[in-house]
């Protein structure tokens, strides 16, 4: 059983494909707390109505190095093997990475490397992704590295661009994606499935 720590900034919608999974057996793990840097992110609210300790840590104050310190104090006080990043709108510091190196893994609502980096995050893509009229987008799970959606992919699925889709309706289709594959990705690291290879992630099917 993997104890796992999530951070959130906002809704939590791909926590409670987490909680979901967890609670069905799906994810052979414990979600042991969820700490946000937003008060009022109702992922906190998702988090105490399924009974699982959520934290609200305000990086005012802290330069960014010590507030992903006092990160790492509060998921290393509950033996934390896995951090999953729901929607967290901040970069960890390299210690953070370091610590838990290949033990991070992010969803990102694009195919990355296409809309992705400093400055993609949130409705911020799907107004990216309509402007290029690209004919495809969808969501990404990596493991998290030093740099801003650079690490190594673990699973990608593809979303269709309809003409007629708005930022709105974009996102809704590419969220159904991020709880699918998110919830898998980590379903897979709990089973000890996700192997490295360079860059290249391998995955276990057997």
């Amino acid at each position: 059983m993997v104890n796992i720590g999530v951070l959130i900034s906002g809704g939590g919608t791909n926590l409670q494909a987490l909680i979901d999974g967890v609670n069905s057996g799906t994810i052979k793990g414990k979600i042991r707390v969820v700490i946000s840097n937003r008060k009022d992110a109702y992922g906190l609210e998702r988090a105490r109505k399924a009974n699982i300790e959520s934290i609200f840590i305000d990086p005012k104050g802290y330069s960014h190095e010590k507030y992903c310190n006092v990160l790492l104090e509060e998921l290393k006080k509950r033996d934390v093997e896995l951090v999953v990043l729901a929607g967290f709108l901040k970069i960890l510091s390299r210690e953070f990475v370091n610590e838990y190196k290949n033990r991070i893994i992010n969803i990102h609502p694009s195919l990355i490397p296409s809309f992705s980096g400093q400055g993609y995050y949130g409705e911020k893509v799907h107004q990216a992704v309509l402007d290029y009229g690209v004919k495809y987008t969808g969501a990404t799970v990596h493991f998290v590295d030093e740099g801003a959606d650079t690490g190594p992919i673990i699973l990608q699925e593809v979303v269709k661009v309809d003409n007629e889709d708005t930022v709105e309706s974009l996102r809704e289709k590419v969220l159904k994606v991020e709880h699918k594959i998110l919830v898998e990705a980590v379903r897979l690291y709990c089973e000890g499935r996700l192997g490295l290879k360079g860059r290249k992630v391998i995955i276990d099917r057997e």
